[in-house]
């Protein structure tokens, strides 16, 4: 048991039925009245994010989620394939489940898989990738860094927003969390 006052983001807790990852908490003290937790969540099973309030003494059930090390093999009919590191045992994921992070991982590429006891909740992503753009407009003779940038589709279909010197073939380092251009790679 945890105490909404002990929720940090990043955790995650059963609410119900409903298995909850805390995105944001902070601690709201109102001119009157009791201290309240204004806190931004995320349903794991639904992916649907929300806010909501909770008393600083309500008593949650923390979730134990395990990971495993897999490598994503490819996706097909609506499946994505994953193998383990070790034991090369084979998970078959469905995509709508993990559709946001396969945004993010090419064919090959090591991940971890989380589960909540036998069930299958997400991929744990490297906090950067490095993705390469196939399609941007050109590149602008001359532009800087600090002008407004343009959408690049990188070639796992993830757009991002990017500055105006970037050009097809260019790969960039991506921050997974936030979806943000971070820089060339090198």
């Amino acid at each position: 048991m945890v105490a909404a006052h002990e929720l940090k983001a990043g955790m995650t807790f059963l609410n119900g039925d409903k298995l909850l990852r805390v995105v944001e908490a902070s601690h709201h003290k109102p001119g009157k009245g009791n201290t309240i937790m204004r806190m931004k969540l995320r349903d794991v099973r639904t992916g649907s994010v929300f806010d909501d309030t909770y008393r600083p003494d309500d008593k949650y059930d923390q979730a134990v989620i395990d990971t495993v090390g897999v490598q994503y093999l490819y996706q097909m009919d609506g499946t994505a394939f994953f193998m383990n590191n070790e034991t090369f045992d084979q998970y078959e994921i469905p995509v709508e489940v993990v559709k946001d992070e396969l945004l993010y991982v090419l064919e090959n590429t090591d991940v971890k898989i989380q589960f909540f006891g036998e069930e299958v909740i997400g991929i744990q992503l490297p906090t950067t990738v490095v993705l390469t753009v196939t399609d941007t407009q050109p590149s602008i003779k001359g532009a800087t860094v600090t002008g407004s940038g343009k959408p690049a589709t990188m070639e796992t279909g993830l757009v991002v927003n990017v500055p105006d010197f970037v050009e097809i073939g260019t790969k960039l380092e991506i921050n997974t969390q936030t979806g943000d251009y971070l820089k060339r790679a090198q």
